[in-house]
């Protein structure tokens, strides 16, 4: 074998008159009559070959048996590409290789789909694509994305281990602890009717390494959770752990903040200005009607219940006497650029996040066009101007209703509007980071009837709330935070509860008897009774960072072999019958 001297991508123009053998993939092929060209392709670039017509006829016949995907060793020389032949989108378009040597080390059938990239909407289903994903990974996007992951994980790797923190595995095969998700189960064949958990996080393990001693504790851990998938989600997903000892939640802030600088500038050459801003969850849900605002553009929400209730709209005023709330946005310039069927479709997109109606106005000149305007006093109008920064050509959107219902549709409607008016794009490196702080500790659960954490139940109550932790439970504010990137939630964390007397409250407000508490978490309770330090942490979403990183909206991007969206592994058949002998050692019976 021709074993290659360089890649694809590695020579230039001072390399010129050198003798070489490259390896790799016929990306495109072209017989010219007299000139046949190969672009032959590796991991780390694309360099033209070209045969030419005084080659030897041995050589010019292999040559033309080349197909798309056949796998080459080429020697040859060097040389300059002619003038004006250049190709300035190839780092190694200054030169070519002229052959003399072509050995085919694999040939390869006509692909079930097209390997290289014209553009997005060119890609083969995705489906099919992720049953050859070794056929899709040669993508040259999908390489450099994952070189990219590499670069971002071995940054971390470096940042971490510089600032004392030790990398420490924690075990796949766990006790099931069930809270929030589903967990995957593994039926165990030595202890027949037991079953092991896949760990959704490593949160008690690194808890209990706290407790251990070891104070500044990290992993690039796998996580597994069985629940419904969409564009960001898989059931297997990669996060970075990170736990410290004695800290509060600035202690985990500077470390993040650094951290995330130094990614963004290793991966993508982006400059991180920190500190990031901090948004408390109520500020968050009033402003921007999310938990997880994106702060690329403004679009912010506004009360307007005063105004409502000083209106002569009956429905306003029935909503405000109730308890609810009237709040709006003004989408700035927008007036001219929804129709009025435009606007119906608005409307529609509000009632299936939950509104019960929208009402609208387009601000002119001289008066606001609205079926709203003739509710609205003159001097009402006038207040509703200011209070909105209203100008000509804005579209204002109102909507009147519960306040979590306010803010969930309202919420809704400026992230929709955002990306129909081309406010973002992912592939421009335009970032914007803040803390959401100060959520409330736990949820109501109306199904159930009960309490349940609104992170999860290892999390501190606020020091100055804990006196309120049974009788206004509604209240109770947690030590939680989660960092957002662009509208996503990239990492979330909390200072955790270190007292057991603490931690056994907080299960009896979730509906947990002792009994119970004990059954589930009895190994945490015996451990924070021995000297737990203060403590607390965070888990960044790994694949979540790499989607940001790289400008898709795809998580399956970053991720070598991801499932589909229905769970499935289509290149391996997962998941997939085994045998009934299988079944049978385990103690399982067949599903007939």
């Amino acid at each position: 074998m021709l074993k290659r001297t360089h890649t694809c991508g590695e020579l230039r123009e001072a390399d010129i008159d050198r003798s070489v053998v490259l390896n790799g993939w016929v990306h495109t092929y072209r017989n010219q009559g007299s000139l046949i060209f190969i672009d032959l392709r590796d991991r780390y670039g694309i360099t033209q070959v070209v045969i030419e017509p005084e080659a030897a006829e041995t050589l010019r016949d292999s040559a033309r048996q080349v197909r798309s995907e056949y796998v080459l060793a080429i020697r040859g020389t060097v040389a300059r590409r002619l003038s004006g032949k250049e190709n300035p989108h190839l780092t190694t378009g200054q030169i070519e290789v002229k052959a003399t040597e072509l050995v085919v080390l694999n040939r390869c059938p006509t692909p079930p789909f097209e390997v290289t990239e014209f553009s997005e909407e060119d890609l083969a289903n995705e489906d099919l694509r992720l049953q050859y994903r070794y056929l899709d990974l040669r993508r040259v996007s999908l390489q450099h994305t994952l070189f990219l992951r590499h670069r971002m994980i071995q940054t971390i790797r470096e940042y971490l281990d510089a600032r004392g923190f030790i990398d420490v595995e924690t075990p796949l095969l766990g006790k099931s602890t069930p809270e929030g998700a589903r967990d995957y189960l593994v039926p165990s064949r030595i202890f027949p009717g037991q079953w092991y958990a896949l760990p959704q996080s490593p949160q008690i393990y690194k808890q209990l390494l706290m407790v251990s001693g070891f104070d500044r504790y990290f992993q690039i851990a796998r996580c597994l959770r069985d629940e419904d998938l969409r564009a960001n989600r898989q059931p297997e997903f990669t996060q970075l752990d990170l736990e410290m000892s004695f800290v509060d939640r600035e202690d985990v802030f500077e470390v993040i903040e650094g951290l995330t600088a130094a990614v963004f500038k290793r991966t993508i050459d982006v400059d991180v200005p920190v500190p990031f801003p901090r948004i408390h969850h109520a500020d968050a849900m009033l402003r921007y009607g999310s938990d997880k605002p994106d702060l690329r553009y403004g679009m912010e929400i506004v009360e307007l219940s005063d105004l409502a209730e000083a209106s002569e709209s009956e429905l306003f005023k029935k909503t405000v006497v109730a308890g609810g709330k009237v709040r709006g946005i003004n989408v700035k310039g927008a007036a001219a650029k929804f129709s009025r069927k435009g606007v119906d479709e608005l409307e529609q997109s509000a009632k299936r996040a939950g509104a019960k109606g929208m009402a609208w106005i387009k601000v002119e000149p001289d008066k606001l066009n609205s079926p709203l305007a003739k509710f609205l006093p003159p001097a009402l109008q006038d207040r509703l101007r200011e209070r909105l920064a209203a100008e000509p050509g804005d579209l204002i959107l109102i909507i009147a209703d519960r306040e979590e219902a306010v803010a969930t549709v309202l919420g809704t409607l400026r992230t929709q509007l955002a990306a129909q008016l081309g406010l973002v794009d992912p592939k421009r490196k335009d970032f914007k980071f803040a803390w959401i702080i100060d959520f409330p500790l736990f949820t109501w659960d109306e199904e159930e009837k009960r309490w349940a954490a609104n992170h999860h139940p290892f999390t501190a109550p606020m020091d100055e709330d804990l006196d309120r932790l049974e009788g206004e439970t509604a209240t109770v504010r947690a030590k939680a935070y989660d960092l957002v990137i662009n509208g996503d939630e990239c990492a979330g964390g909390s200072i955790r509860i270190h007292d057991p007397e603490v931690q056994s409250r907080v299960f009896a407000i979730l509906g947990m008897s002792p009994e119970q508490a004990r059954a589930r978490f009895g190994f945490l309770l015996d451990a924070l009774k021995f000297g737990a330090p203060p403590h607390g942490g965070i888990a960044c979403g790994m694949d979540r960072w790499v989607m940001m990183l790289a400008g898709t909206a795809n998580i399956r991007d970053t991720i070598a072999f991801p499932k589909n969206q229905r769970a499935r592994d289509l290149m391996t058949g997962a998941p997939a019958p085994v045998d009934e002998k299988q079944l049978k050692e385990l103690g399982i019976k067949p599903v007939s």
